[in-house]
C-alpha cells in the first residue's frame, strides 16, 4: 500500500486548526494597504480560501483564525466558515506577539488534544493528514513540517537525525548542513501550547523550540517535497498565483481546466491581447489590443490600454494602465493611474490613487 493511501485512512476529526493571519504584511505593501495579505486575489479568491480549502479536504471541521490587522475583514468575508464546510471562529490579537504569542492566545478557542498551527502566507501543496500521523507514530510533543529545497541558505534550517527527530534550530547560513526549512507548519500537544507564556510577545522559532529541545521534549519533524513558496513578497506572490493558475500548485478551491492564463467573467479582453504564463484577470477588467500580460496578477476593474506590456507584477483594484506603459516586475496600487509609456521595472512600486503623466517615469531613453 503506497503512503498516500495509508495517510488517506488518517482521521483527522479530532484535529482542530490555527491560521495565523496577523500580520501586516510589509513586504506586499502598497497592496496591503488596504487588505491584510491573506485576503489578497489570488488566482481569483482570496489567497486564505487556498488553505482553507486544502484543510477542509483533509478532513478536520474546526479552524481557529488568530487575527489582527484588519481583523474585521476575515469575518465579514468568511462567517462562520459554513460555505467552506468549515466551523470558523476568530480570536483577535489586540497587540503584537509574535507566532508563539498568537498560538497562545488562541488557546482559550481550541478544544483538541492536538491541534495543527499554519502561517497563513504559506502556499503548500503537502499531505496534511501525513504530518498528523507522523505527529501521532512518535508520540511527539511538537512535530514540524519541513520541506526540502534546492538553495537552503535564505532560509532557518532544521536538522534531524536518522529517525526524524529534530536536533537544532539553525539560523540562515551561507553553508548549512541540510536543505530542510522549516514550512511554517506545525502539530502542537494542547499542552505545550499550554506552557506558552501568555501576554507577551514570543517566537516559536528562537524561544518555544529551543526550549523544548534544551529540555528534551520530542520534536520531530515530516520531511516532504511538496509544494511551498512564502507569498511574502510580490515575486513570490506573482509566482505563486501563477503556479495555481497553471496547475502547479494544487488547490481544493479552483474547478475546471488549468491553463497559461484565467479571465473571470466580466473580463473583456480585445482581439490581438496576449495573455500567458498563468496572468489572472479580474472581474470587470479591460485589456486593450496588442496589450501583452505575462505572469501579470490583475484585480478587478483594472483597465489596461492598447499596446501596453506587463509582466510578472501586480495590478490593483481598479487602475489605469496607459497605451504602450510598460509595468515589469512592480506593484501598482488600488486606483493608480500610469500615464501612456511610462516604463516601471524591477521593483517598482506606485502607492494607492497616484497618478503617473504620459512618459513622466522612464527606464530608458526612448519615447
Amino acid at each position: 500500500m503506497s503512503s498516500v493511501e495509508q495517510d488517506a485512512g488518517v482521521d483527522l476529526s479530532d484535529v482542530e486548526a490555527v491560521i495565523l493571519v496577523g500580520g501586516k504584511g510589509t513586504r506586499l505593501r502598497p497592496l496591503t494597504l488596504s487588505a491584510p495579505k491573506p485576503m489578497l486575489p489570488t488566482a481569483g479568491k482570496p489567497f486564505l480560501t487556498h488553505l482553507l480549502s486544502r484543510i477542509r479536504d483533509a478532513g478536520i471541521r474546526r479552524v481557529v483564525l488568530g487575527t489582527s490587522f484588519k481583523a474585521e475583514v476575515f469575518e465579514e468575508y468568511f462567517g462562520d466558515g459554513s460555505e467552506l464546510g468549515l466551523e470558523l471562529s476568530y480570536v483577535v490579537e489586540t497587540e503584537p506577539l509574535g507566532t508563539g504569542g498568537g498560538i497562545r492566545n488562541v488557546l482559550p478557542a481550541l478544544k483538541a488534544e492536538n491541534v495543527l498551527v499554519f502561517n497563513g502566507d504559506v502556499l503548500g501543496g503537502s499531505d496534511i493528514r501525513a504530518v498528523v500521523n507522523t505527529h501521532r507514530e512518535k508520540n511527539a510533543d511538537v512535530t514540524m513540517h519541513l520541506v526540502r529545497v534546492a538553495d537552503p541558505r535564505a532560509f532557518g534550517c532544521v536538522p534531524t537525525d536518522a529517525s526524524g527527530r529534530v536536533t537544532a534550530f539553525l539560523e540562515k547560513t551561507q553553508d548549512p548542513p541540510t536543505d530542510q526549512i522549516n514550512a511554517g507548519c506545525y502539530v502542537f500537544k494542547r499542552s505545550v501550547i499550554e506552557e506558552i507564556p501568555a501576554g507577551r510577545p514570543v517566537s516559536v522559532e528562537r524561544e518555544v523550540f529551543p526550549a523544548l529541545l534544551n529540555g528534551d521534549r520530542k520534536l520531530y519533524g515530516h520531511v516532504d517535497y511538496g509544494y511551498w513558496r512564502d507569498m511574502g513578497t510580490p515575486e513570490d506572490f506573482v509566482a505563486g498565483s501563477s503556479d495555481l493558475v497553471r496547475g502547479i500548485a494544487p488547490s481544493a478551491a479552483l474547478d475546471g481546466v488549468r491553463g497559461e492564463c484565467l479571465i473571470h467573467p466580466g473580463a473583456s479582453v480585445a482581439p490581438g491581447a496576449l495573455v500567458i504564463g498563468g496572468s489572472v484577470i479580474g472581474r470587470g477588467a479591460e485589456i486593450g489590443a496588442g496589450a501583452r500580460l505575462d505572469g501579470a496578477v490583475v484585480f478587478d476593474g483594472v483597465r489596461i490600454e492598447a499596446g501596453a506590456i506587463v509582466e510578472r507584477s501586480i495590478i490593483g483594484f481598479g487602475a489605469h494602465i496607459g497605451p504602450r506603459a510598460r509595468i515589469r516586475e512592480a506593484v501598482i496600487g488600488d486606483g493608480a493611474s500610469v500615464g501612456a509609456r511610462c516604463e516601471l521595472l524591477h521593483g517598482a512600486r506606485v502607492w494607492p490613487g497616484v497618478e503617473l503623466p504620459d512618459g513622466g517615469v522612464r527606464f530608458s531613453t526612448d519615447v
